[in-house]
C-alpha cells in the first residue's frame, strides 16, 4: 500500500503541474480525490491491513491527500494569477499613441446671424421678446387686421389644432404686436424673433418651419422714412455697405402703407443666371425677399387701446433663414436643417 500512495502522490502531482487550466485541474482532483477518485478507493482498503500497519497507512495516506489538495490550490492560484495576467495584457492601452484631436463645438450659423441682428437692434434701443408658438387666431390674424376669408387662414396655408380654427401653429411673429401694444403704451421698441410654421414645400428658399424676427415701433412722430433708415442700418451692417437694396409697394393687412425689401441675389448678383443657367435661389429674378414691412395700420393701434392720431409705428417681419443665406453666401435653404457636419463645420 506504501507503494502505491507513493505512486499516486508522484503520478498526481505531476498531473497537477501539467494542467493548464481550471477544467483538467478540476479534472485530476476528482480523479484522485472524488468519491470514486483512487486514493478514496484505496482508503477502503485499509481494513484489511494488521493492526501495527493501520495507523502507519493511515497517516501516510492522510499526508498524501494533503500534499495534493495544497499542490491543486497553488496550481489554482497560479492559473488565476496567468489568467489575469493575460488579459491585462490583452487589454493594455499604449499611453504613448498620440490621441484623437478634440473638436471644439461652436454656434450654429442661424443663431450667429440671429445674434448679429440682435446686436443691431439692441444698439438702436429695441427690447428683445418672446411669445407662444402654439398660438389664438385673435392675436396671428384678426387682432392684426386679416379677417375671415383672408387666403393665410386658409387650411391650406395654416396649421390648425381643432376644427374651428382658434389655435393654431402661430404663420408669424407679428402676434407679439399685440401682445406686447395691449399691455404697454408707447413708446415702444420692440424685436420679436421665433419660430414660424407654414404649409410651405421645402425648396431652396422655402421650408414648413423657419424663423421670422419681427419688429415694431411705436411712437409719436414715427414716419416711413424712420422705417427705411432702420432697415438700411440693418442690411449694409449685415452684408455691407455695398449690398444692393429695393423697396417696392406692396400690401399687408396689417400695415398701411406697405412695402417688401428685397436684396440683390448674392448668387447671380442680380442676372438671374449662373453658368448660363438660370439661378436656384432667385428663381431667375435676380432679388431675394428679405421682409415685409410697413407702417402700422391705425385700425391694429386702435384695438389695442392706442391713440392712433397721437402715435404711429412701423413693423416689419425679417426671415432669418434667407438673411443668413446671404450673409454667409450659400444658396439653399435645406442646408440650414440638413445637420451636415461638413456644411455647419465651415462657419
Amino acid at each position: 500500500m506504501r507503494e502505491q500512495l507513493e505512486q499516486i502522490r508522484t503520478q498526481t502531482l505531476a498531473d497537477i503541474h501539467a494542467a493548464l487550466d481550471n477544467v483538467s485541474l478540476d479534472a485530476v482532483r476528482v480523479r484522485v480525490l472524488g468519491k470514486k477518485g483512487e486514493l478514496t478507493a484505496l482508503l477502503k482498503q485499509m481494513g484489511k491491513l494488521s493492526a501495527e500497519e493501520r495507523p502507519v497507512m493511515g497517516q501516510l495516506a492522510n499526508s498524501v491527500r494533503a500534499a495534493l489538495e495544497e499542490k491543486l490550490e497553488e496550481r489554482k492560484a497560479e492559473l488565476a494569477a496567468a489568467a489575469l495576467e493575460q488579459k491585462l495584457a490583452a487589454e493594455a492601452v499604449d499611453v504613448t499613441i498620440p490621441g484623437k484631436e478634440i473638436e471644439m463645438g461652436h454656434q450654429h450659423p442661424m443663431n450667429k446671424v440671429l445674434q448679429e441682428v440682435k446686436e443691431i437692434f439692441i444698439g438702436m434701443g429695441y427690447q428683445i421678446v418672446d411669445g407662444p408658438e402654439v398660438e389664438e387666431a385673435a392675436y396671428n390674424f384678426t387682432r392684426l387686421n386679416i379677417e375671415e376669408g383672408h387666403p393665410s387662414r386658409d387650411r391650406s396655408d395654416t396649421f390648425y389644432f381643432d376644427d374651428d380654427d382658434e389655435v393654431l401653429l402661430r404663420t408669424q411673429t407679428s402676434p407679439m404686436q399685440i401682445r406686447v401694444m395691449e399691455k404697454q403704451q408707447p413708446p415702444i421698441r420692440i424685436l420679436a424673433p421665433g419660430r414660424v410654421f407654414r404649409k410651405d414645400e421645402a425648396d431652396a428658399t422655402h421650408s414648413p418651419m423657419f424663423h421670422q424676427i419681427e419688429g415694431l415701433v411705436v411712437d409719436e412722430g414715427i414716419t416711413m422714412g424712420d422705417l427705411k433708415g432702420a432697415l438700411e442700418t440693418l442690411i449694409k451692417r449685415l452684408y455691407g455697405e455695398d449690398a444692393v437694396v429695393r423697396f417696392r409697394p406692396h400690401h399687408f393687412p396689417f400695415t398701411e402703407p406697405s412695402c417688401e425689401v428685397d436684396m440683390q441675389c448674392f448668387k447671380c448678383r442680380g442676372t438671374g443666371e449662373t453658368d448660363g443657367q438660370v439661378c436656384s435661389t432667385c428663381h431667375g429674378e435676380g432679388w431675394i425677399e428679405l421682409l415685409g414691412a410697413g407702417m402700422v395700420h391705425p385700425k391694429v393701434l386702435e384695438g389695442c387701446g392706442i391713440d392712433s392720431k397721437k402715435y404711429s409705428g412701423f413693423a416689419f417681419g425679417i426671415g432669418l433663414e434667407r438673411m443668413a443665406m446671404g450673409r454667409l453666401r450659400f444658396n439653399d435653404l435645406r442646408l440650414i436643417f440638413d445637420n451636415d457636419i461638413r456644411f455647419l463645420s465651415q462657419f
